[in-house]
């Protein structure tokens, strides 16, 4: 079954960052999964997320205020 991956972010470098490091783990991993980024903040406070990035898959935030690496975000995905 297809994830979805809900990247949460205004744009600023830290949600670039982690943007590449959720697609670099998808693509090297052959996970199917959407990608997602919001931007627009009021869809963002509909998470009651204050700090960004924040990372969500399948509605769950799981992630936020920092940028996790390759290995945890594997895990959270398998």
């Amino acid at each position: 079954m297809s994830k979805v991956i809900k990247i949460l972010g205004t744009g600023c470098p830290k949600c670039q960052t982690m943007t590449g490091v959720v697609k670099d783990v998808v693509s090297e991993n052959n996970i199917d999964a959407t990608i997602e980024k919001i931007e627009d903040i009021e869809e963002i406070m509909k998470y009651s997320v204050m700090s960004t990035p924040a990372l969500v898959i399948d509605d769950v935030i799981t992630v936020k205020g920092r940028i996790p690496s390759k290995d945890e975000v594997l895990s959270l995905l398998n």
